[in-house]
């Protein structure tokens, strides 16, 4: 009998490889798709060619109205939650982002409960590496279960934190999270936007292709799932090979539209554009477990795909590859790091002290940066070695096993306490806890010790990190990998939500 996929986010890189993978297999899936009213028209004519097939239904309407997404869920056996407002968009409107992507969530939560079969109804979320913030050198490895450590000002990641809290304390019977990483597709090369800077070019990712996103998609609608992989959290990538830094990113990049050479980027940017802290990225010492169950990568080497980005790469930047480098640089380049409001020049030109210290630490970190490349450390890590953060208990017991004395142990080690005297019915019944600060607050086991989660009074706005590290050794661990234990810095509101057009 054929099941029926509701997928949100259908027009968007991940949604539409998705539905089109979905598609292939339409002799075992009907597909639902909610789809925006006010999507752009080049997304919408994506669907164009499928909206007569009796396998697919498109409603159009909004994640935030309910009865919108009440219609799609009835009669759905799988949820897939793709949608929902996504950088660059998000770092432009982020009280939009807050609003959309927790409401969508707390509307598909209602929508299931509201079914007969909400027992049998599965929800598929998708995540991000963003929950997980700033993972620097020395602690670029990552797993789920490290700290939630949300970077500064990114209420994408926010949005994101909230809505998976949400799902994972539903009480729902199957459900999964599935945090995604930067994805691999050919518009990739459109992006020319100050956002692009706002990495650390010493930064770390694990990427993943859009085709191998599309493929999780379908695979995770297989009914073979073993029961042990629902109500659990997981990392996405396409594999090792997809272990990179960020200046190797934008050498294979730049080498795409035919700008030759492992130093092109040198000739582009200027070290002191690019930011040191405050991002979000990993390499991943848990990737393969998502892949084990599913088996959903293609295994392309990174560089054969890189060539395949090549080969669809648009016109006019394969045209951009013949312009000298120090025209690109100062035509292209230049403007996008002076612009008002995101660009990071403008940061430092205009003295805007909380984006400085939030993004290189202080003006004087800033202007210790090398103007030349030539005084500045490219640094590749081993790629295998991998390190791994404490979580606080001993993970050599059997999950399921665990019990209140090891809860006790797990919040000591957050700064807090565990005050329920005894374990719950499983490790999704929630136990009462309270945090270094005096919040109390009711958390299942398995969000705390596999999704990394703690007070959800402690968590931004605003951004208090300093004082939060101070107490709870198990945040600090991330922290002060690249932040001094003397500080004392609490960002408030930004200043650029002020700019939010409602």
């Amino acid at each position: 009998m054929k099941k029926t996929v509701f997928l949100t986010g259908a027009t968007g890189n991940m949604g539409f490889s998705g539905f089109k993978e979905l598609y292939e297999r339409k002799h075992m899936y009907n597909i639902v798709l909610l789809v925006f009213e006010g999507e752009k028209e080049e997304n919408l004519k994506k669907l164009e060619p499928y909206a007569d097939d009796p396998c697919v239904k498109i409603v159009y309407g909004d994640l935030v109205n309910y009865d919108d997404v009440l219609r799609c869920v009835e009669g759905c056996d799988i949820v897939l939650h793709v949608g929902g407002m996504v950088s660059p968009a998000a770092d432009y409107f982020p009280k939009k982002t807050m609003h959309v992507n927790i409401t969508a969530m707390e509307n598909i939560v209602k929508a299931v409960k509201a079914q007969k079969n909400a027992d049998s109804i599965k929800v598929v979320y998708i995540g991000t590496v963003a929950q997980t913030g700033d993972r620097n050198i020395p602690t670029h490895w990552g797993r789920t279960g490290d700290p939630i450590q949300i970077s500064v000002y990114d209420h994408y990641a926010l949005s994101k934190t909230i809505a998976e809290r949400i799902l994972a304390e539903s009480g729902l019977r199957y459900w999964v999270s599935l945090r995604q990483t930067g994805i691999l597709y050919p518009d990739i090369l459109k992006n020319m936007d100050p956002i692009m800077f706002h990495v650390p070019i010493n930064g770390v990712l694990e990427w993943v292709t859009v085709e191998d996103s599309g493929r999780l998609c379908a695979k995770v609608c297989n009914d073979k799932i073993p029961e042990d992989f629902w109500r659990r959290f997981y990392n996405i990538s396409s594999g090792p090979d997809y272990r990179i830094t960020n200046y190797e990113f934008e050498v294979m990049l730049l080498n795409a539209i035919g700008m030759a050479g492992k130093d092109i980027p040198k000739k582009l940017f200027q070290p002191n554009w690019f930011i040191l802290q405050n991002f979000h990225g990993q390499w991943y010492t848990d990737a393969d477990e998502l892949e084990n169950y599913l088996h959903f990568r293609l295994n392309i080497p990174i560089k054969e795909y890189f060539k395949r980005l090549a080969a669809e790469a648009p016109k006019f930047f394969k045209l951009s590859a013949v312009a000298p480098p120090e025209v690109l640089k100062k035509n292209m380049m230049q403007p996008l790091v002076n612009t008002p409001l995101y660009g990071t020049q403008a940061w430092t030109a205009n003295g805007i002290k909380d984006r400085i210290t939030a993004f290189y630490g202080s003006m004087e970190k800033y202007r210790s940066i090398p103007e030349s490349w030539e005084d500045f450390e490219i640094i590749v890590p081993d790629k295998e070695d991998m390190k791994y953060l404490d979580h606080g208990y001993d993970e050599t017991k059997d999950f399921h096993s665990l019990k209140i004395s090891d809860m006790k142990k797990a919040a000591a080690f957050r700064g807090g306490k565990c005050l329920s005297l005894r374990m719950g019915a499983d490790m999704y019944t929630p136990l009462e806890w309270k945090c270094a600060h005096g919040h109390k607050f009711r958390m299942s086991p398995n969000l705390v010790l596999r999704g990394g989660h703690w007070c959800p009074e402690c968590m931004p706005m605003p951004w208090k990190y300093d004082e939060i590290a101070k107490k709870n050794p198990f945040f600090a661990q991330v922290w002060y990998s690249h932040h001094g234990k003397d500080e004392n810095n609490v960002y408030t509101e930004d200043i650029y939500y002020a700019y939010e057009k409602d």
